[in-house]
């Protein structure tokens, strides 16, 4: 009897199963992200919106025990405020109808508009405004909120006598961009408000009760200019006033008793337009003029782009100069303007980079610095050394101050910009240089007491005393330098936690560990034991205005482990050396949002079967509430599971993959296989990966619902031979697989894109195991390749080849054997695998030509073959309607290839020019 109720359970539990659904394309609609998440300062309360595929976010906030106390449609990008008495969002239009009223071609302006939600937390009630275009709060104190309105179109009142109409005749100012739209501002707490008509620009302080507009004013109740508001003794001041005239750069210190500004006073055309810059302090009637074009430094002027900030403390007001401008002959017509590009060998930028930055050329600006106690101006960033940094939120005695230029010909072949630094004295302006020719970034550290960084060159860390011009080598002796590093670049470092309190200390990584070293002689202490166990620790930063790691304090770090891939939480105890873990699984974890005023935390766990709901809890992490169940639906698919496997290179190297398995797998079946890869992937094992129409790659949950296997190798690289290294990587792999007795070999695809793609279209030319490939913007031909453009930067592509990815290690002249030998192009009629490939025509990481050569030379040759270009879409399709596309007919080609389905008709016929973006050709052809 119970051997026959042991049999039923059993079939009963296998019909259950069987009844699983099978992931569909259209299911990607139903699978919810959530975005935006926010815990509230006092750790009480967490908002977030659920967005399910294209359709409308849906805003929740919970407390402490999971429980909803609020939730609104179409609402996204909620805040707190830092009194956690309210929460603010934006309440979008409800999509279809926006779409229903683009099919009727409504113009822009007449669609319906964003509203403003504001929420109170303890009265439990809802204030919705509508036609609201932006919104601003403070960020460390509370009480108010001000916002901009919308136009709002009035209905003609056709009531009006033709005498009225006559009186009326004067043309009414209109809010729009050019004249500033009306603002509100409100108390949350009384809900009384005051409306400013016109404005342009606001602001309030960062800590002090003040707030600041520009108008462009109404009539002699609101003159136009410069205003800021007390808010505490609730009064309004003019600090500026000029009839017509241009703010820029508005700006106000965090205690609110500063503001600075540009004015373009001048309502002539001039090309050189007279910016002059103002500064206003408590206390004083109006704004002072500081510079204007007459007083500014020889050869610089007032910029209107240059971003104005305040120190810290108040004592400085920085803003930018700038050079004057190339003005143009406005007396010449078309017919007279010569349009020709004159590229020189020896100039710093090559010119496809020169023409990108035209904009950033036009605005770029100076540092410079005024000093609020006499007035007076020091230029920190000059032509010589262009860039500044600020150090010690603007109150340090020194800037440091960067030049690239001498070095940016040549960092069109070595893939990096080194740069020379100099320390500029804030206050007197004196300029002395301290490091030349680093191949790396130099940061002052937080006080200003030093400049740091790592050169690549020489794989150091280094810290520049700035009182004693003293250069300290920290890790000269150790190896804090990408240990697999298998490109012929200078390695990457393991980057930095930071610096602990008044600079005294900097915390450096090495591949598992946190070192502590003295920036002063560079004598170390290793913090963690991580090599041992082959785990990483990191320390989490969980304050974003955090300036210092705190000495003698618990600290959080994260915990990865390289053999596994569990990660987990760690508590390490700065004051006595000693560490706990805390929490640690066979999952990913995201770095915890913290409240700000108390030790609550929000934070995810996920795995290849878990979804990453938020989880509320505190730093100790002894008790978790989840608060979300985003997707209950996944249980109702059959999904997969993930583990790792291993195999040995055809070069002895022991590699590391992933292999995805569908839910019901069965060892003793063959399952069709597709291989997807890049480099190393194998640390992103518990990835969960929701079903969702991916701009260049397979869907795992996907493909293993609907009954493939997914083998993902890591790929080791051995310099000047980046195909052959995949081919010894990949191919032992696959077979390693197929040895295991569950893949089908006869049905085995394979699919990546870019780097992946180019391997792809590589390893088709050296072995017919796949019966399928989609090689996603492949380079074909290196030679060609390396003489091409990345048109989104403008930089050459020969980096590329020499140093980094491309691992080629050389120039076509010094090593031609090693270009021919990688370019699939030369031996393309060895290819029996029939390729799909996606290539769009304004790809702007590889050039859009290579795709073609690719696919041209396969047409020449009669090798089944599609390319699919995606118009005026980048390296990867963005749109979704493209994107869902992309998805489909990937999954058919790989459907009928591997599992025998039905043909689709686009991969009998194509789809024909004439019926482009018309029919689809998704059909099925029958038999």
């Amino acid at each position: 009897m119970k051997a026959q109720l042991t049999s039923l359970f059993i079939l009963l539990s296998v019909a259950t199963f069987a009844q699983k659904k099978v992931l569909d394309h259209k299911d990607f609609e139903i699978w919810n992200s959530i975005k935006n998440k926010q815990i509230s300062a006092n750790g009480k309360y967490v908002m977030y919106s659920l967005e399910k595929g294209e359709k409308d976010n849906f805003l929740q906030i919970k407390d402490a025990k999971a429980t909803t106390i609020f939730q609104q449609e179409r609402a996204q990008k909620g805040i707190f405020t830092s009194n956690s008495k309210f929460a603010l969002f934006t309440i979008k239009p409800w999509k279809d109808s926006v779409v229903a009223l683009k099919r009727k071609k409504i113009k822009k302006d007449k669609l319906p508009k964003d509203s403003l939600g504001i929420y109170n937390l303890n009265s439990q009630t809802l204030t919705k405004i509508g036609n609201v275009k932006s919104y601003k709060v403070p960020e460390e104190w509370s009480g108010y909120v001000a916002y901009l309105l919308e136009d709002i179109k009035k209905e003609k009142d056709t009531s009006k006598k033709k005498s009225d109409k006559k009186k009326s005749k004067k043309k009414l100012k209109k809010v729009g961009k050019e004249n500033g739209y009306h603002l509100v501002l409100r108390n949350l707490n009384t809900n009384k408000q005051d409306t400013i008509k016109f404005v342009k620009d606001y602001l309030f302080a960062k800590e002090g009760a003040y707030f600041t507009y520009t108008t462009t004013g109404l009539d002699s109740t609101l003159i136009e200019g410069v205003y800021v508001v007390d808010l505490k003794e609730n009064t309004s001041k003019n600090i500026y006033t000029s009839k017509k005239a241009k703010y820029h750069q508005l700006s106000i210190s965090d205690t609110g008793k500063n503001i600075g500004f540009v004015v373009d006073a001048d309502t002539t055309k001039v090309q050189v337009r007279p910016n002059e810059l103002y500064v206003w302090s408590e206390g004083k009637p109006l704004a002072e003029k500081i510079l204007d074009a007459k007083s500014s430094p020889k050869g610089y002027r007032v910029s209107s782009d240059g971003k104005i900030h305040f120190s810290k403390d108040a004592s400085k007001m920085y803003f930018g100069l700038a050079t004057p401008p190339i003005v143009k002959d406005t007396t010449l017509i078309d017919e007279e303007i010569v349009n020709v590009e004159v590229w020189t060998y020896n100039e710093p930028r090559l010119y496809t980079v020169q023409e990108l930055q035209v904009k950033d050329d036009q605005k770029k600006s100076y540092e410079t610095v005024l000093h609020l106690n006499n007035n007076s101006i020091v230029q920190l960033a000059t032509k010589e050394y262009p860039n500044a940094n600020i150090g010690n939120e603007g109150n340090a005695a020194y800037s440091l101050v960067r030049n690239s230029e001498p070095y940016q010909l040549e960092s069109q072949w070595k893939g990096y910009t080194a740069s020379d630094y100099a320390l500029v004295n804030v206050a007197t302006g004196e300029t002395t240089e301290i490091l030349n020719n680093i191949a790396g970034r130099v940061r002052l550290s937080p006080a200003g007491k030093y400049a740091y960084g790592y050169n690549s060159v020489d794989s150091t860390w280094f810290a520049y005393s700035v009182a004693t011009n003293k250069l300290v080598n920290l890790t000269a002796e150790t190896s804090f330098y990408d240990e697999l590093n298998d490109s012929p670049k200078h390695p990457r470092s393991y980057g930095a936690a930071g610096w602990t309190t008044n600079d005294d200390a900097f915390l450096i990584y090495d591949r598992y560990d946190i070192w502590k070293f003295n920036p002063e002689n560079g004598t170390a202490v290793k913090l963690t034991n991580g090599r041992a166990s082959k785990i990483t620790y990191k320390y989490l930063k969980l304050n974003d205005e955090e300036r210092f790691i705190p000495k003698d304090e618990k600290w959080l770090l994260s915990t990865f482990n390289g053999v596994t891939m569990d990660a987990g939480y760690y508590e390490y105890n700065s004051k006595n050396n000693k560490g706990k873990q805390l929490i640690k699984g066979p999952n990913r974890f995201t770095k915890p949002l913290k409240a700000k005023n108390t030790n609550n935390i929000v934070f995810t766990k996920e795995s290849f079967t878990q979804f990453p709901d938020l989880i509320y809890s505190d730093l100790s992490f002894k008790s978790e509430k989840i608060l979300t169940n985003a997707n209950p639906q996944q249980s109702e698919y059959n999904w997969g599971t993930a583990e790792l496997v291993h195999w040995t290179s055809l070069d002895g190297i022991e590699l590391t993959g992933m292999l995805i398995k569908p839910e019901n797998f069965d060892a003793s079946k063959k399952y069709p296989m597709i291989v997807n890869f890049y480099e190393r992937s194998s640390d992103r094992l518990h990835r969960h990966i929701a079903p969702s129409p991916g701009r260049s790659t397979i869907n795992y949950s996907f493909y293993a619902s609907r009954g493939y296997v997914i083998f993902n190798p890591d790929v080791v690289y051995k310099v000047g031979y980046p195909g052959e290294s995949a081919y010894n990587c990949v191919i032992p792999g696959v077979n390693a697989l197929i040895e295991k007795g569950f893949v089908d070999k006869d049905n085995i695809g394979v699919q990546g894109h870019s780097w992946g793609g180019y391997q792809i279209a590589h390893l088709v030319t050296k072995t017919n195991i796949f019966k399928a490939a989609e090689s996603g913007a492949p380079v074909a031909n290196m030679i060609s390749a390396y003489g091409g453009i990345r048109w989104w930067t403008g930089l050459s592509r020969q980096f590329q080849y020499e140093h980094t990815q491309s691992r080629i290690g050389g120039t076509p002249w010094e090593v031609a054997d090693r270009y021919i030998e990688n370019s699939p192009i030369f031996n393309i009629d060895k290819i029996t695998t029939p390729l799909l490939i996606m290539h769009n025509d304004a790809d702007g990481h590889v050039p859009w030509y290579q795709g073609i050569e690719f696919f041209v030379s396969l047409r020449r040759l009669g090798k089944p073959s599609w390319f699919l270009n995606y118009n005026e879409e980048p390296h990867w399709p963005l749109k979704m309607q493209n994107r869902k596309d992309f998805n489909i007919r990937m999954a058919q080609f790989f459907d009928y290839y591997l599992k025998g389905a039905k043909m689709p008709v686009w991969m009998q016929k194509g789809v024909p020019a004439i019926e482009k973006g018309i029919n689809q050709g998704y059909e099925l052809i029958s038999e």
